[in-house]
């Protein structure tokens, strides 16, 4: 949640946000690189944890009642997505340019695996892994001419910034795939049964060592053999460094198998290595991991408060308010990247104490609610 925000920081504040692509090794430096790369790991993340609460929180429900609460929260976050989050990005009263991303993809994640688990747990184990291994295929098959179509499979497989006009001055931007995404919150739903209580903590700890072991190994073998698991086949360089940015530069927009596999790989690491951890820091971490959904929401709105203000006082005029997508955020405005990670600490310590609240208000409360968000 908190690297998270430092991309979202980066797409409203830094100059070159809007003119050139961070990860283009031909273009960007390598600290400007490394800021959008690390941010990769936050979304597949987020989704397949996602998938192994959704596990957990089923285990203390029967199997209707578990589905039906999937399949509401997943409506519930795609109605979010459209209404709460799009204006919170754009500030953008009148929706010109609704904005479809990770909780729309969560949303509609859920609604497929409220009724893949009620028939299965080994349906959802094996749906996930044909998705995240077997999506790539789209990459070799031509577009379907039929427009219908051609949108249908973009939705559900290949979006990368698809803009599907909706009427004469509406538009709506789907940047996520949602098939995907739905295959690594599937993995993360049938990985819930290595954290219930009664497992073994030493076996968890080496299931989450072993695959994300091979997980980054694949990943590592992919990149090389250049072939499948990604549509922008890595680049060859006359430049050690911007070979080493390319072989690192993988698609996330669809997450293809080789940015899964780094990912999600480096990610089970993680967990392994911290599952015990217990320190100052990481009760601040857990503060925020505790509310993301409270968290996401207004971390946008904060930012775009801030980029309102800062609007304003370089000279900007009201005639210079509408932008699309983001209203106050014109094309040419913008920091160096310093200022930006100043911005990105400013917002990350300011949700710090209305976190902290919340969590609270969440443990000390039982409204039913509570449990959308």
């Amino acid at each position: 949640m908190v690297i998270m925000a430092l991309d979202h920081t980066r797409d409203f504040f830094h100059i070159g946000a809007m003119t050139s692509n961070p990860l283009n090794p031909e273009t960007t430096t390598g600290l400007l690189f490394f800021t959008r790369w690390i941010t990769h790991f936050c979304a597949p993340t987020f989704v397949f944890l996602s998938g192994l609460s959704a596990y957990l929180s089923a285990q203390k429900k029967t199997s209707s009642q578990a589905s039906s609460f999937l399949f509401k929260r997943g409506l519930w976050l795609i109605i979010v997505e459209i209404l709460i989050v799009t204006l919170g990005l754009t500030f953008n009263p009148f929706y010109n340019f609704i904005i479809l991303q990770v909780i729309w993809v969560i949303g509609f994640s859920m609604v497929l695996l409220a009724v893949f688990s009620r028939l299965s747990y080994k349906l959802v184990l094996i749906a996930g892994l044909i998705l995240v291994f077997g999506h790539n295929i789209f990459d070799f098959l031509p577009t379907p001419k039929n427009e219908v179509a051609a949108i249908m499979v973009k939705i559900l497989f290949t979006a990368f910034g698809t803009v599907i006009p909706f009427g004469a001055n509406h538009f709506i931007g789907v940047f996520y795939a949602i098939l995907p995404w739905t295959g690594i919150m599937f993995l993360g739903y049938a990985a819930g049964k290595w954290f219930n209580k009664d497992y073994n903590p030493g076996k968890r700890r080496r299931n989450l060592i072993n695959y994300g072991s091979v997980a980054l190994i694949l990943f590592v073998a992919l990149r090389l053999l250049n072939v499948y698991g990604d549509p922008a086949p890595r680049a060859e360089f006359h430049d050690v460094f911007k070979n080493l940015l390319s072989f690192f530069n993988v698609s996330k927009y669809p997450p293809s198998l080789q940015y899964s596999c780094i990912t999600i790989g480096a990610a089970l690491l993680f967990l392994a290595v911290t599952e015990s951890a217990k320190n100052k820091f990481s009760r601040v971490l857990i503060t925020y991991g505790s509310v993301p959904f409270f968290y996401y929401i207004i971390h946008f709105y904060l930012l775009h408060t801030i980029l309102i203000i800062l609007f304003f006082l370089e000279g900007n005029t009201t005639k210079e308010i509408v932008q699309l997508p983001f209203y106050f955020r014109p094309v040419k405005f913008g920091y160096e990247l310093w200022i930006v990670y100043l911005i990105w600490i400013f917002v990350v310590c300011s949700l710090y104490y209305p976190s902290k609240w919340f969590k609270k208000y969440k443990s000390t409360h039982k409204y039913w609610w509570l449990s959308y968000v």
